[in-house]
């Protein structure tokens, strides 16, 4: 099922297991928490709020179910994951439609880099985890485009409220890896510039 790899590469895969499935665990808290105040005051929104809950629903389970395989366990910074998860959705929705779907965006437009990493760093690894990520980033990219979509084109609120987000999600994602997230990110763009040069 899954090849022989390093002990350090092993390692890697355990974290990028871990924090999927914290993230997806953190999503569900942000979607919850914004359809439990959109239902009063953005009725509109529910729907495709609702919907992109019930994917990150299944994304968390598919995450959780590849763990033992892989010798890993839920994060231990989880409190972090749900606590912060919640109030993110909580505040967001509060501040209305814009503040709902740049949160979207911002987290969304975070979690494709970092499945971007995962995959070239998966590819020659892991192939049923490579399968699993790649199959649910297009769910993840169909949230990232829905939100962009309702959000318009010079919007400073939206877009500085997209950057504190972005950087949030990041902080709590090298955290969850140990820094396995950086070393990753590194990994590509080399991988990148020697494509390129050939």
């Amino acid at each position: 099922m899954i090849a022989p790899i390093s002990p350090r590469n092993a390692l890697t895969i355990a974290r990028i297991v871990r924090v999927n499935h914290a993230g997806e665990f953190g999503a569900i808290r942000i979607y919850s928490a914004q359809i439990a105040v959109a239902r009063r005051l953005h009725k509109d929104c529910v729907p495709m709020l609702s919907e992109m809950l019930g994917h990150e629903i299944e994304h968390c389970a598919l995450f959780r179910a590849a763990m033992p395989a892989r010798k890993s366990r839920p994060c231990r910074i989880m409190q972090f994951w749900s606590l912060g998860g919640w109030l993110l959705g909580f505040a967001t929705a509060l501040f209305g439609r814009r503040s709902i779907w740049a949160c979207t965006a911002a987290v969304e437009a975070a979690v494709h880099r970092h499945l971007d990493d995962q995959l070239h760093f998966l590819a020659d690894k892991d192939a049923e985890l490579h399968a699993l990520i790649l199959s649910i980033r297009e769910e993840e990219l169909a949230h990232l485009d829905h939100a962009e979509a309702q959000l318009s084109g010079d919007d400073r609120f939206a877009d500085g409220l997209r950057s504190v987000i972005s950087i949030a999600t990041n902080v709590l994602i090298w955290l969850s890896t140990w820094g396995d997230s950086s070393r990753m990110a590194v990994a590509l763009r080399q991988a990148l510039a020697r494509s390129r040069r050939r």
